[in-house]
């Protein structure tokens, strides 16, 4: 369980984030990948469906990359978004639902094919 000064901490620091980006809210959360399936995922991503691009732009998603830690298998996903109810309803699209199928068997998934992901909290940023 998260220590509750630390949530209060979180949640202080994420309302200083959005108003110093001027709403712009960073998303981070680490996923992983089946022994043995960088390959495949990365050519799954390259290119990525357009109509998944477009889905992902058309909710405000303004930047977004995955990063792989070969040591654990471990996918870092950052995401610059414009606002939480944009990014959550994704999920409820067709295209991301076909992709969480697609991608179900290189990763491990939930019930809902989602990808098992957990969220990560900022402790520290720093821009120009």
């Amino acid at each position: 369980t998260t220590n509750p000064l630390f949530r209060c901490y979180v949640e202080a620091r994420y309302t200083q984030t959005m108003a110093a980006n001027n709403g712009l809210i960073r998303k981070a959360f680490v996923m992983s990948l089946n022994k043995g399936q960088v390959k495949e995922y990365t050519k799954r991503h390259n290119p990525i469906w357009p109509e998944l691009e477009a889905v992902l732009k058309d909710h405000g998603v303004l930047n977004y990359s995955i990063f792989f830690l070969e040591s654990t298998h471990q996918l870092f996903a950052y995401a610059e978004i414009e606002n939480e109810e944009k990014w959550n309803s994704i999920a409820r699209t067709d295209v991301c639902r076909k992709w969480w199928k697609h991608m179900g068997d290189i990763m491990p998934s939930n019930k809902d094919n989602s990808p098992v992901a957990e969220d990560l909290y900022e402790v520290f940023h720093i821009e120009k």
